[in-house]
């Protein structure tokens, strides 16, 4: 029989997910607000190409809606940009997983970047005024800073055998 371990290391996602939570409220002063790395997207957009049978919509749209409580924004508005960039992810994790984490990199910054519009466009529907130009900067840091959020997450994944 070829019996296949269950899923474990449950405990570690999550404590990941808060602590990218965590950060994303600790404060900081007002003119690096903007150029804060939306970490709760990419280590979603980890687990999701590291394990995409168990990481995907479904927990993109729950930590969107953390996100959403946390931040005070429209509840939805993260939730919507998280699972589609879930959703993207594992619609194109056998073509990105085998490339080099710098070459991931370019697909973590589109990726980024829609779900940075898909807010911004709620955003200006419900009649906000439009973000500062600095705000793209995000999704540029969050791209650059990739490898090593990659492999530091890979690391923790192997050494807890997370699966």
């Amino acid at each position: 029989m070829n019996e296949q371990a269950p899923p474990s290391g449950g405990g570690i996602i999550l404590a990941s997910v808060l602590a990218a939570l965590t950060l994303s409220i600790v404060p900081l002063p007002t003119a690096a607000e903007p150029l804060r790395p939306e970490w709760a997207a990419l280590i979603l957009l980890y687990w999701s190409l590291a394990l995409p049978t168990r990481v995907g919509v479904s927990v993109g749209w729950l930590i969107g809606l953390t996100q959403d409580f946390l931040h005070g924004t429209l509840l939805g508005q993260h939730a919507l940009a998280f699972a589609l960039i879930a959703f993207l992810i594992l619609r194109f994790h056998q073509q990105i997983r085998p490339v080099p984490a710098w070459q991931q990199a370019l697909a973590v910054l589109a990726l980024l970047l829609t779900a940075q519009l898909v807010v911004f466009w709620v955003n200006g529907v419900i009649g906000r005024p439009a973000p500062p130009w600095q705000a793209w900067a995000a999704s540029f840091i969050g791209a650059a800073l990739w490898p090593l959020i990659f492999y530091s997450m890979r690391g923790l994944r192997r050494r807890f055998q997370v699966q």
